[in-house]
């Protein structure tokens, strides 16, 4: 296609897979946002759902854990929750980058905008 440009090609078609790349990254960060996953804590009694963005989208508790006596039981349930629900929804993002980069010569543990 642009013989005798020396390597003015290897960079056209550098520039196409870069251009593909954004694409698909930018694609993959768009469906971030519906990809739900679930944390809990206490044997299921409270439960936290995130994007993988990382955002907190619900939680969930038992009606059975509202004794006033174990109100700090329940806040770290709670927090436990959140915190297995945002590790969730960060391997989930690396998990939907990985795909969306699938293919390309990218540096190992590159970290992308938004993650």
């Amino acid at each position: 296609m642009l013989k005798g440009l020396g390597g003015l090609g290897d960079m056209a078609k550098l520039m196409k897979q870069a251009q593909e790349l954004q694409g698909k990254v930018q694609a993959a960060q768009e469906k971030l946002e519906d990809v739900l996953v679930t944390g809990e804590a206490g044997a299921g009694m409270v439960t936290a759902t995130a994007n993988a963005k990382g955002e907190l989208k619900g939680l969930n508790i038992d009606p059975s854990l509202f004794m006033p006596e174990d109100k700090e039981v329940v806040e770290d349930l709670i927090l436990a929750a959140i915190k297995e629900a945002q590790a969730k929804a960060a391997e989930a993002a690396q998990a939907e980058m990985a795909k969306a980069t699938e293919g390309m010569p990218l540096p190992e543990g590159m970290k992308f905008p938004g993650m």
